[in-house]
């Protein structure tokens, strides 16, 4: 999909206060138990296939339903979208609301499939 220019300055705009890590480390980090992995694609893109023990939190309501999903605003949350280009939006507005441990997976669902991770619902 081609991004518009002004999407994209958005984007890394938000990227510039956004902790991003590769998949790998995003299962390592899942590994120890103490990090939630978000899905914030919309309905469809999930139900045609997510990462292994993620949620679905859509990129149009997390917002809204985050902080009774996730009351402790220091867990770790990983965020993870179609490309990493929503994530790092979502992650940058969870940093605004008050997270202190929100990070975005880089190149998202396509990048965890290229990495050979688990997947669920394909």
């Amino acid at each position: 999909m081609q991004h518009s220019e002004g999407f994209l300055k958005l984007v890394e705009d938000a990227r510039s206060r956004v902790r991003e890590i590769p998949p790998a480390e995003a299962r390592d980090r899942l590994a120890s138990g103490n990090a939630r992995l978000i899905d914030v694609r919309e309905d469809h893109e999930w139900a045609e296939g997510h990462a292994a023990g993620a949620e679905h939190m859509g990129r149009g309501i997390i917002e809204r339903d985050i902080e009774k999903a996730i009351p402790d605003k220091a867990d770790e949350i990983i965020l993870y979208c179609g490309g990493g280009y929503r994530s790092a939006l979502v992650a940058d507005n969870l940093q605004r609301m008050g997270y202190t441990n929100v990070l975005s997976m880089a190149g998202g669902w396509k990048a965890w499939k290229e990495a050979d991770a688990p997947i669920e619902g394909e």
